[in-house]
């Protein structure tokens, strides 16, 4: 009986693929944003989250993929242990880990060809219709105001110093506020932004580290925003952000284009 339990807790943890990393200056997320997705470069160099948004789609940051990624879904599901367990042996637990390949990430391009920090990837099959989504804001939206407070969260690392961080044992969730972006604050190099694309917030002692891009950035209990702030050696104080007003038709013709 001793060895039947130890074994369903060692299937529960490997079923959960649970990788403890956080924002910093959050607090548990508890049963919030069960939508929340994992994603992590096979070649290694790339650890994000994203939002599932819907069963075959996730947005998540551009920076985040452009190579083959593995995908998993429901890490933050309120599904119970002998539930993941039985999934496991049914390897319907599959679904909710899955390898995408670049052909089916899809990065968004202005007129002119520039790439922005924004992608969505389109998922092998259908994810359980059990796993929680994220509503999108309509089209013709606006973004959240400067004064705003909106909802981050992620499993970046613990502390400012990456190389010493210890691993939480959840998804942290925290709240800051919408503020003016300065003229440094934006995407990588690689990317085009400018102030119709990119959001900023900032509050003493929330921070993103590395792990923490591609997450949602929740306002009014919707999707307005990912991170795309792209941390190395210390966390950004300054969050960096996609407005996803700017891109919702985009979102909407690729899906449609690519069903």
């Amino acid at each position: 009986m001793k060895l039947c339990l130890v074994l369903v807790l060692m299937l529960a943890g490997v079923a959960s693929g649970a990788i403890e990393k956080r924002i910093v200056g959050g607090k548990s997320c508890k049963q919030q944003r069960q939508y929340h997705v994992q994603i992590e470069a096979v070649q290694g160099g790339a650890f994000c989250g994203g939002s599932l948004i819907n069963t075959r789609w996730v947005l998540t940051a551009s920076h985040c993929a452009e190579q083959l990624v593995k995908v998993r879904l429901g890490l933050n599901s309120d599904t119970s242990i002998f539930s993941k367990v039985k999934s496991f042996f049914k390897g319907s637990d599959k679904k909710n880990e899955q390898l995408i390949k670049k052909d089916q990430q899809f990065t968004f391009k202005d007129e002119e060809e520039h790439l922005h920090d924004i992608m969505l990837i389109k998922l092998n099959e259908d994810a359980s219709p059990k796993l929680a989504t994220i509503k999108l804001p309509p089209a013709g939206c606006s973004r959240p105001e400067v004064g705003q407070q909106v909802e981050v969260g992620g499993w970046g690392a613990k502390t400012a110093d990456v190389t010493k961080a210890k691993s939480p044992s959840s998804l942290k969730c925290a709240s800051t506020d919408i503020i003016a972006c300065g003229e440094n604050d934006k995407p990588d190099s690689k990317y085009s932004s400018d102030e119709t694309t990119t959001m900023c917030a900032f509050k003493p002692g929330v921070e993103s580290c590395f792990g923490d891009a591609g997450t949602a950035v929740e306002y009014q209990d919707l999707l307005h925003g990912i991170i795309v702030s792209k941390p190395v050696d210390n966390c950004a104080k300054m969050i960096v952000m996609q407005d996803i007003c700017h891109y919702r038709e985009w979102i909407d013709k690729t899906m449609m284009e690519h069903s």
